[in-house]
């Protein structure tokens, strides 16, 4: 995972919706194609939850993060053969890799124009860079947090400092010159499950995406603007007769083979 300065990821709280997250993460593992030799890192591991999957290749499992809760987590799975505290937006290996496997991080990352080819360059011939990245930006799960926050609290989120992703299509320009290239959108129809104190979709979405907005606000502030975005909630994604919520999500997954 990313962090924000001064506030690290809570594995509890992210940890709500293990299932839900784990299932892109295998699906992706899943996509790939046999590796060469070499090693594996898992960028941006977060808790390790897909470590052990990853050693299940055969391969030395190398995980990087950017939260020390999160790296705790991760080697309590005993996944991992290293574990290394780093910027994945600057974090560089001599080393050529088999596997660089990134799951649900690299959205947080500015311009993947500049950071994609130089993953793909660390890695040996036929490796594989494979990224699974959250693509639910324009849907009112996440939308509704900016426009929100705009309309209460104007001027004082950077939209810029949320994460984000290319289109599709702009993937498909910049990584199909660098090797074979496979680019694919799943929607997951998640149940959430009841709640008696928010809304399934709240606490789905304020774990992760929400984060650096929430950051930035005063306690009262935060009571605010979560009471209004639960009211938009109750109508984009009403709940069923038991409480809980179906809630469709986006993702986009890509492997490059080198």
């Amino acid at each position: 995972m990313t962090g924000m300065v001064g506030q690290d990821w809570s594995p509890g709280t992210y940890h709500r919706f293990r299932g839900l997250r784990l299932r892109p993460a295998m699906d992706l593992l899943r996509s790939l194609d046999p590796l060469p030799a070499g090693d594996v890192v898992d960028l941006g591991c977060g808790s390790g939850t897909v470590g052990p999957a990853l050693a299940g290749l055969g391969r030395a499992v190398r995980g990087v993060d950017t939260s020390p809760a999160m790296l705790a987590e991760a080697e309590a799975s005993g996944a991992y053969e290293a574990l290394e505290l780093a910027d994945i937006a600057s974090w560089h290996t001599a080393e050529t890799l088999a596997l660089i496997y990134s799951n649900a991080a690299l959205h947080w990352l500015e311009d993947h124009a500049r950071l994609l080819p130089r993953l793909a360059g660390m890695l040996t011939s036929g490796g594989t860079l494979a990224v699974q990245v959250p693509h639910q930006n324009n849907a009112p799960s996440h939308r509704v947090w900016v426009s929100l926050c705009e309309e209460m609290f104007p001027g004082r989120f950077d939209q810029t400092a949320g994460p984000g992703v290319l289109l599709p299509a702009e993937y498909h320009r910049l990584l199909s010159d660098l090797g074979t290239l496979s680019l694919w959108e799943t929607e997951y129809y998640q149940n959430l499950e009841p709640s008696v104190t928010a809304h399934p979709v709240r606490l789905f979405t304020e774990a992760t995406y929400a984060r650096p907005i929430l950051a930035m606000l005063a306690p009262d502030e935060q009571a605010e603007l979560i009471a209004r975005y639960e009211a938009v909630m109750e109508k984009a994604y009403p709940r069923a007769a038991d409480g809980s919520v179906l809630f469709p999500f986006r993702r986009l997954f890509f492997t490059l083979v080198v």
